[in-house]
């Protein structure tokens, strides 16, 4: 089995794609920013399965944490197979013309340079003309890439946008190199995320505009990122798999 980093995994569909991947049989490495105990407790309940799961303090939008992040999945847990871009943030909803620069810098930075940051430092371990065998990563954007959130969070949006033309550019950069790059896109999913835009209970407000009636669970999102990281996916490169409900 790999060992696969899971960025943001301390809640949420992290949180949830470590277990799925953790049942699987392989180990992890839990990047969190600010939770600790959150994660130290993922991470207790992933080693009661019988894999090595460690938990690392990084800012996956500053260089150097991210560099030191990588050095210490080498030293800890071995050769890097796979990474889950996961780590983002949302912001309390508000329209275009009420963004200051700030706002707008921090998200994109915690957004989109983590992401890039990541895939560099993960490309360097697992191309085979750097000495690797390969690998995968997952990239996890949102529906609202192509939805646009107006009056909620254009920025996020736009956030997700940048992600998936990366995931196009660098599946095509690193095919040779036996990397795979795909993306998720999940729609509404029952986590926590939404308090942090300040509407907790959004996904009653919306829910009626779910084809399949329902918001999503974090699960169903990690099971899809499992098969993408699996050999299953093995010709897989480059793709988008929705998980909006039909949304």
């Amino acid at each position: 089995m790999g060992n696969i980093l899971i960025t943001g995994a301390s809640r949420g569909i992290g949180a949830a794609t470590a277990r799925v991947l953790a049942a699987k049989g392989h180990n992890l490495c839990i990047n969190y920013h600010k939770q600790k105990d959150k994660a130290d407790w993922l991470v207790e309940q992933l080693q009661t399965q019988g894999v090595k799961a460690i938990a690392v303090k990084a800012d996956v939008s500053q260089e150097q944490q991210v560099v030191d992040l990588f050095n210490t999945i080498d030293e800890r847990l071995g050769p890097l197979t796979g990474l889950v871009n996961n780590a983002g943030i949302l912001l309390p909803q508000m329209p275009v013309e009420q963004m200051d620069a700030e706002r707008i810098n921090r998200l994109l930075t915690t957004n989109v340079t983590s992401y890039f940051l990541c895939s560099r430092e993960a490309i360097k371990r697992m191309a085979l003309k750097h000495g690797g065998q390969g690998g995968a990563i997952v990239n996890v954007s949102s529906a609202a890439s192509r939805l646009g959130s107006a009056f909620e969070y254009v920025d996020y949006a736009a956030s997700k946008g940048a992600i998936d033309t990366l995931t196009i550019g660098l599946s095509k950069e690193v095919a040779l190199e036996a990397i795979r790059v795909n993306c998720v896109r999940p729609g509404f999913i029952d986590t926590d995320m939404h308090a942090d835009g300040g509407e907790p209970n959004r996904i009653e407000r919306v829910k009626g505009t779910i084809p399949m009636g329902r918001s999503g669970r974090p699960e169903e999102v990690a099971n899809a990122i499992a098969w993408l990281l699996s050999e299953e996916a093995s010709y897989v490169t480059g793709s988008f798999t929705e998980i909006t409900g039909g949304r």
